[in-house]
């Protein structure tokens, strides 16, 4: 069933016959469950640890400190290393599991790796909610964690080789976006489970993650596999017949034929971790990386994991702090539309330039209001100026919904050739979760000594991932993904420079 036609040029000039087919539409849907599953673990987490039955059950310690008052700095009161490993475990998890989730990627399929996921989360959704001590809870990260790892490394891979080069950039923001309503459903959750009586609220907020694991389970039995995947995995007759059916045409043959060459190229490389490191490779390669590393910096996950700590720790009541997160996911959300009607008109870079504006403004504002108003032990803030931060997180999550949420994914998902492209994701998965679970396992006591200066420190990191992007990162809107390397690195002021004199032979 298709819904639109873009016109088919020949071959090699990037514009394949292809319809935006109901079956791309459904598939990219479900597969982007795998988004819906990160996000609200990463929401989930924050309301958890702010509830005071969690606390004193796994945490006493911590839960002994937000109960006294004017003795702990308010900066001070929620940290504690070993509630910073429960949030953090899942990101050590990831970083490891995604080892693992490559090779099943490139060997077994995209569908596949998307199955394997959905059990991790699963049995992880168990061990958490059913938790009696603090080694079950820990363990049911765990086995999250493992969930998140394959589950990012397939879903950016299999939304970014399904979709129709015009539409690329929108279908493959569909993680993000499902990683967004993640958050707002964990935080709607944690604001309802919060108000249960007898304390056992908290189980039902981590049992409740069973309904994405369930989802992107059953999603990854019925999609289908990528072209690509098929190709390179010498089903040649399944991938030709799959690029019909996800491209409503019948004639394919061009961009068949491209993909068939990739995965020849592909098929040369007995060592892709090894080939990754190839000169011509290593624009892709850094792209990638610092992509990582400043998605982590802007500091939207201090703020997502911690947004009900964060905001008592201003002066919000329990209530209000679960309130104004429900208003920052809502806002996550709704950014990221933006982004997905946005990314393939206006272009990658333009969004992610005037995002760096707008986050770093906002965060000096949340410093200057956090740095006069709020001493160690006061109270709280006036309710204006309260109002004054919530406006603020609020404008901060809106900007990096809009271009470093997304985009982060997008960009290393659609630029590396498909000899590389499984490698580079397992590396990217790697490098975003090493610095997530840096920041989960810092953040708190960051908070503790930074003060209100933790603001600062992540408004100047905006200012160089910004300046990073003005000079060192290409537009890729509209570019078909096997000519990544002709049309965008070959072209680059910097970058073209790697595309020469390459070594000889595949790694």
């Amino acid at each position: 069933m298709a819904v639109g036609f873009a016109t088919a040029t020949h071959r090699g000039s990037g514009d394949f016959e292809a319809n935006i087919t109901l079956v791309v539409i459904v598939s990219c849907i479900l597969a982007a469950n795998g988004g819906l599953m990160f996000g609200y673990d990463i929401g989930i987490s924050g309301g958890v640890t702010s509830m005071p039955q969690f606390l004193k059950k796994f945490f006493p310690v911590v839960y002994k400190k937000t109960q006294e008052k004017g003795i702990e700095s308010n900066y001070c009161k929620y940290d504690n290393q070993g509630l910073q490993l429960f949030t953090s475990s899942l990101y050590l998890a990831a970083l490891t599991a995604t080892f693992a989730a490559s090779h099943t990627t490139r060997t077994l399929g995209r569908k596949v790796t998307m199955l394997i996921a959905g059990l991790f989360f699963i049995v992880g959704t168990v061990f958490n909610a059913a938790a009696m001590n603090l080694v079950m809870l820990i363990i049911g990260r765990i086995l999250l964690g493992c969930g998140v790892g394959f589950a990012n490394q397939a879903v950016p891979l299999f939304l970014s080789e399904i979709a129709p080069t015009r539409i690329r950039g929108a279908l493959n923001i569909l993680f993000q976006l499902n990683t967004t309503i993640g958050i707002l459903f964990a935080n709607l959750v944690n604001f309802g489970t919060a108000k249960i009586s007898g304390g056992w609220g908290w189980r039902l907020s981590l049992g409740l993650a069973g309904v994405p694991a369930l989802m992107l389970t059953l999603g990854s039995l019925i999609v289908v596999d990528t072209p690509n995947s098929l190709i390179a995995r010498g089903k040649l007759e399944e991938g030709k017949a799959v690029l019909k059916r996800i491209r409503g045409v019948s004639n394919v043959e061009p961009e068949y034929l491209e993909i068939v060459e990739a995965s020849r190229v592909a098929s040369e490389v007995k060592h892709p971790m090894r080939n990754l490191l190839r000169r011509r490779n290593r624009p892709q390669l850094v792209i990638a990386v610092c992509m990582q590393i400043f998605q982590q910096f802007t500091g939207i996950n201090a703020i997502m994991f911690y947004a009900p700590v964060l905001f008592n720790t201003v002066g919000f009541k329990s209530d209000a702090s679960l309130y104004s997160a429900v208003i920052t996911g809502a806002v996550n959300v709704l950014a990221t539309l933006v982004s997905i009607y946005s990314v393939d008109r206006l272009g990658r870079r333009l969004l992610l330039l005037q995002a760096g504006v707008q986050m770093f403004l906002s965060q000096m504002v949340v410093a200057v209001v956090l740095g006069l108003k709020v001493k160690d032990h006061s109270e709280s803030l006036t309710k204006g100026l309260a109002l004054l931060v919530v406006v603020m997180v609020c404008t901060f999550v809106a900007a990096f919904a809009w271009s470093w949420g997304p985009l982060g994914w997008l960009i290393p998902s659609e630029t590396f050739p498909l000899e590389t492209r499984s490698a580079g994701q397992s590396v990217t998965v790697c490098v975003n979760m090493v610095f997530t679970f840096v920041i989960a396992q810092a953040f708190l006591s960051m908070l503790c000594h930074f003060k209100f200066g933790i603001f600062i420190f992540f408004s100047a990191w905006v200012s160089v991932m910004s300046v990073f992007v003005l000079f060192l990162l290409p537009e890729t809107k509209n570019v078909p993904i096997e000519e990544m390397t002709n049309r965008v690195w070959s072209q680059h002021w910097y970058w073209r420079r790697f595309m020469d004199n390459d070594e000889n032979g595949h790694a």
